[in-house]
């Protein structure tokens, strides 16, 4: 009997659906999740989930290598174009994980609107007294404009939650702004920044997104507001978010995503004190970790059974595709 196909799996996924998934094919972590191990490794398979970026070059000496599938939405991590001129499919798992995302805006913006982190290492550190009076400068988030760039459903998931749950008026900004909404108000981003309290930037990077908030744009938000990116790293000119900052420009912020992972240890945004940093878990929970391991699952045995996957986002190479499977 030949041997099962191999699905490689840049970083684990969720402990059942792995259990689940070696029921029909063989499944392996990756020892590493560098370009030299990840291109070795892959000789071998013919499928990935993708949860670390990977480097164009693996497909040219992938031979078995059939379909790729994103471990969440962001295609970033996966150079589309190489995979389609291989004749490899690519899908991910949109959605899955947006309601988690949300949730952890949400917390962030609470966090810096009470100064809870602070107040925290305070009442650690300074004193129950010193601790309170940080209380005095605290605000709610009633009553707050809150714009978010990028109306997918991180963005949806997110403008319910401060519309009807925390009283906040919403405004969207998307790429093509369509009919009236409930939840959100349409507007040009240069429009919603100067009415802007707090900033969530929820959008894909792309060659439209990359450097999208910049000096100018930080400039022309209100005096005192603060900025979540849960989107990535580079669609936000860091070096002019530490200028707002440290000039008070800018009140604080709080970053799941950043330039490069991980952070390095050099970083200026460590040393600003009003900044909320975490290593890119915003959609991370064991929820989320469950279902999105089970989508990529679903969609890896998809294509093991010749089908092409539900989230099949490279349908201009399908014929390539077709072929490359076709070959025994």
């Amino acid at each position: 009997m030949p041997p099962r196909p191999l699905v490689l799996l840049t970083n684990p996924i969720h402990p059942a659906v792995h259990a689940s998934l070696a029921h029909t094919l063989q499944v392996r972590v990756a020892a590493g999740t560098d370009a030299h191990t990840l291109c070795r490794e892959a000789r071998e398979a013919s499928y990935i989930v993708v949860r670390a970026p990977l480097p164009a070059a693996l497909f040219a000496d992938a031979p078995r290598l059939r379909g790729v599938v994103r471990h969440g939405a962001g295609l970033d991590m996966i150079p589309i174009e190489a995979a389609s001129t291989h004749g490899v499919a690519v899908a991910n798992v949109p959605g899955v994980n947006a309601r988690s995302v949300a949730e952890y805006v949400v917390a962030q913006m609470l966090q810096l609107a009470r100064h809870l982190a602070r107040i925290d290492r305070s009442v650690r550190g300074d004193g129950w007294d010193n601790a309170r009076a940080m209380a005095d400068d605290a605000e709610d988030l009633h009553g707050k404009t809150v714009t978010i760039v990028g109306m997918g459903a991180i963005g949806r998931a997110l403008a319910a939650i401060c519309s009807h749950g925390l009283g906040m008026r919403v405004i969207g900004v998307r790429r093509r702004p369509g009919a009236d909404e409930a939840l959100f108000t349409d507007m040009p981003l240069d429009a919603a920044l100067p009415q802007t309290d707090y900033l969530v930037l929820a959008c894909p990077l792309t060659d439209a997104t990359r450097g999208l908030i910049g000096r100018r744009q930080l400039a022309l938000l209100r005096p005192h507001a603060r900025l979540v990116n849960v989107s990535r790293g580079p669609v936000l000119d860091t070096e002019a978010l530490v200028d707002a900052l440290r000039n008070g420009r800018l009140r604080g912020a709080a970053l799941d995503v950043f330039d490069s992972h991980p952070l390095p240890p050099d970083a200026p945004l460590r040393d600003c004190a009003q900044v909320l940093l975490s290593p890119h878990l915003a959609g991370i929970t064991r929820e989320s970790m469950q279902a999105m391991s089970e989508v990529a699952a679903e969609q890896v045995l998809q294509m093991h059974q010749g089908q092409l996957p539900r989230h099949f986002v490279n349908p201009e190479a399908q014929e390539r595709i077709l072929a490359r499977w076709s070959q025994p």
